[in-house]
């Protein structure tokens, strides 16, 4: 009883951590991708010294799988960002903003989403939060429960659209570590996701 709740505390720390992180992150467009990044190494570090991630499959599951759970998502938000400007949803104007404000619009700062904000969102969300849930937890709560925190750091971008989002995904990303127990996979769907997101979505 004592080590959860050490754990549980523990979890607490990260979770308000991401908030205080994301909540500086957000504030100033013009130092976004400065502060992503780091606040990504310290989410990285705190969840590698509290937890242990998965990685169950090869190198050629996990790229395969990558690509195509990463490709599903996208093909599901492509066809719902269509349906909201057939709407003409005030959500399309939301998405436009995010863009312009936030999306990397540089070689660093692609090379940072690669490298450090990707797998930091992957290895603190589901490999930490997740996973630490799970085993206080039966899987549906932990699925949902995960998802919502994952979101709920997204409030700071002042945009309902990117929440709505992120509890999506959160719930596709933690379905698919719980059935591949494979970090890599997590990290290549998502890279795959935001790419063609940032390079094809028609905003």
């Amino acid at each position: 009883m004592q080590i959860e709740r050490r754990e549980l505390i523990k979890l607490f720390i990260g979770v308000i951590s991401a908030h205080l992180l994301l909540n500086f992150t957000y504030k100033d467009e013009d130092v976004f991708w400065y502060m992503f990044t780091a606040s990504s190494l310290v989410l990285i570090s705190y969840a590698i010294l509290n937890s242990r991630v998965e990685d169950k499959l090869s190198p050629a599951l996990f790229l395969a799988y990558g690509v195509a759970s990463g490709l599903l998502l996208f093909g599901v938000f492509y066809l719902g960002y269509f349906v909201l400007e057939a709407l003409d949803s005030a959500s399309v104007r939301d998405v436009a903003k995010l863009y312009r404000d936030y999306a990397p619009n540089n070689i660093w700062q692609y090379l940072a989403l690669i490298l450090f904000v990707v797998p930091g969102e992957e290895i603190f969300w589901r490999g930490y939060v997740f996973s630490k849930l799970k085993k206080q937890s039966n899987l549906i709560y932990s699925i949902m429960a995960s998802s919502l925190l994952y979101a709920s750091v997204q409030i700071y971008a002042e945009a309902w659209i990117l929440v709505v989002a992120a509890i999506g995904a959160g719930i596709y990303w933690n379905i698919l570590y719980h059935w591949k127990k494979s970090m890599p996979l997590l990290i290549v769907s998502h890279l795959t996701f935001d790419l063609l997101l940032f390079w094809y979505l028609p905003v």
